[in-house]
């Protein structure tokens, strides 16, 4: 069954990919793995849940954040891809949990992400996990998660294709400027 047709058994709707607020990219490909960067449970015009778990958020709360933080993945791994079923595996999730210092329930609020994963893509979204605490997270946001998948296939996702246009476009306008600068030589 295809991916797209899975989201929709399941009731589904990705939300729209949001894009880096700084220095950095959604993704970048090496090999046929994918990185994707770190991503919290922010949806576009809503408020940001900023808060601890254990304090501000109940496990149940932060569990459904993780989920809404998976599909904030999934909708930046699409975007990247331009299609799900590309994705061989998911190969390692970590999870940050901005907690309480006393707080151990880690593990569990992370399955919410962990769970969507293997409730879209099956054995393929079974994973390697790392789910930690932290004293604090960027903007105060009560989850962060990054995954490593795997591709199906060798064609580039979509910003390796962008990373090497740069290079030729690079190596034209050198070439342009030699051409330029050998014909001024000859006057």
């Amino acid at each position: 069954m295809k991916i797209e047709e899975r989201l929709k058994e399941l009731g589904i709707e990705l939300p729209e990919a949001t894009t880096p607020v700084g220095s950095y990219v959604n993704a970048v490909r090496t090999g046929n793995l994918l990185y994707m960067a770190g991503k919290g449970p922010g949806l576009p015009g809503k408020p940001l849940p900023v808060g601890k778990v254990g304090r501000d958020f109940s496990l149940e709360q932060a569990n459904r954040l993780a989920r809404d933080t998976g599909l904030s993945i999934l909708a930046a791994l699409k975007a990247e891809l331009g299609d799900l079923d590309r994705v061989k595996r998911i190969v390692k999730v970590l999870g940050m949990v901005n907690a309480t210092s006393e707080y151990g329930s880690q593990p569990e609020v992370i399955n919410g992400c962990s769970d969507l994963f293997v409730e879209v893509f099956g054995d393929k979204g079974r994973h390697a996990r790392s789910a930690v605490g932290m004293g604090s997270l960027p903007r105060g946001i009560p989850v962060e998660i990054e995954v490593i998948v795997e591709l199906e296939d060798d064609a580039p996702a979509r910003v390796a294709v962008a990373a090497k246009a740069v290079p030729k476009a690079r190596k034209k306008v050198v070439k342009n400027a030699v051409k330029k600068a050998a014909g001024k030589k000859r006057l």
